[in-house]
């Protein structure tokens, strides 16, 4: 019996062994590749290599290469996946680098190029004369159009003290403008206090998910609830395009005693359920969060769970909408390729962004407000938000 059952477990290895090489013909010598080659890349490597050898001037194998790839991921109709040949890659990661500056503004996503979501004080953006709502369509000339957030500010972060022109459209006009960069201090969370009718309130506000956020905002409302003796929180989101998913856990389970946060689905990642986690900093604390359109990812992650929970209401706009999040995967020529590859799910089972790949729905506030540009020393948010505090039951 054990000779039969061995050549039974080789022939199922060796089985299990060609469907793996199958998909995966680049470990094989090259005279085997084409053997197992599936049908749908043999196409695609013949039309690379009829263009090489045949059109009309010569084009660098690895400028093919490229434009295949790219293409490739243009034909997925997805506005946050993006691929990076190697030197917008290098750039793309430098982005992290002590060094590289900016010039003081958070954008998102939009199909012309990027849409300014908030320029800080005393930066370049600032003197410049950039403000929130304009479109940035390319930087140093490169378009952004159709790029990712993350592109755009690859190309536009450089060494301080460095120039850098972007092109931009306002009131359906073209103009131009040569910024210096420079080192721009972003505070991650600040906070105030709000006096109506005799109570406080306090207003913390987050820029982003960024490691460690989660410890400064807990220190934030330990503060307003411990020494201020505050009669209620309003939790600033506004213009947070997001950032790590973990910090939005973290940051939730600041206000939330238990029960999910966020769950992520995907075809190749395991579903993930993040839970509240340790004791809350504020569990019964009066709590509304103040959204806008500039709201997005981890900023609604954070918003939906509070609201799916009944924890706080919220104030504002309807959030961007982005229920999707992305991997960035290496390739071995340098590059990557920054894909879509699962969607976020809130408590109530809602996903914020349709169907993964477009701007969804997402998150609709219990109390509508909007701050006016014709009165730019009264925040209209920040007040419908205490309103809605001082009337919470």
């Amino acid at each position: 019996m054990r000779a039969p059952l061995a050549a039974l477990v080789g022939l199922l290895g060796a089985l299990l062994l060609g469907m793996w090489l199958g998909g995966h013909s680049t470990f094989l010598p090259e005279p085997l590749r084409d053997v197992v080659r599936s049908d749908d890349q043999q196409v695609v490597d013949d039309a690379v290599a009829k263009i090489k050898d045949d059109y009309y001037r010569k084009i660098p194998g690895d400028e093919l290469s490229n434009e295949a790839i790219r293409g490739m991921v243009t034909g997925l109709d997805d506005r946050f996946s993006a691929y990076f040949d190697p030197k917008e890659y290098r750039e793309y990661r430098e982005q992290s680098d002590a060094r590289f500056s900016g010039v003081g503004m958070n954008v998102q996503a939009v199909k012309r190029g990027l849409q300014i979501t908030h320029v800080y004080d005393k930066s370049p953006a600032k003197s410049g004369g950039l403000r929130t709502g304009d479109v940035l369509t390319a930087a140093d000339g490169v378009s952004l159009a159709g790029k990712t957030a993350e592109f755009g500010s690859a190309r536009i972060k450089g060494e301080s003290g460095t120039k850098v022109r972007l092109t931009y459209e306002r009131g359906g006009k073209k103009r131009d403008v040569e910024l210096t960069r420079a080192q721009v201090s972003v505070p991650v969370v600040a906070s105030e206090i709000e006096r109506r009718g005799g109570k406080k309130y306090a207003v913390i506000r987050l820029s982003t998910f960024s490691s460690g956020a989660h410890g400064e905002v807990a220190a934030a409302v330990r503060k307003a609830v411990e020494k201020e003796k505050v009669a209620g929180i309003v939790f600033d989101l506004r213009r947070n395009g997001g950032g790590l998913v973990d910090e939005a856990r973290l940051i939730a389970s600041a206000f939330i005693r238990d029960g999910k946060i966020v769950t992520t689905k995907g075809r190749a990642v395991p579903e993930r359920v993040y839970r509240a986690t340790g004791k809350p900093v504020a569990p019964d604390t009066p709590l509304v969060v103040l959204v806008d359109r500039g709201t997005a990812s981890a900023s609604e992650i954070v918003a939906g769970a509070l609201q799916d929970t009944k924890r706080a209401r919220i104030v504002g706009t309807r959030t961007f909408g982005k229920g999707v999040f992305q991997e960035v995967v290496e390739l071995q020529n340098g590059g990557a390729l920054d894909i879509t590859v699962g969607q976020y799910f809130l408590p109530s089972g809602r996903n914020l962004g349709g169907k993964g790949t477009k701007t969804g729905s997402g998150l609709t506030p219990d109390v509508k407000a909007q701050d006016k540009a014709s009165t730019p020393r009264v925040d209209e948010g920040v007040d419908a938000a205490v309103k809605a505090l001082a009337t919470t039951p």
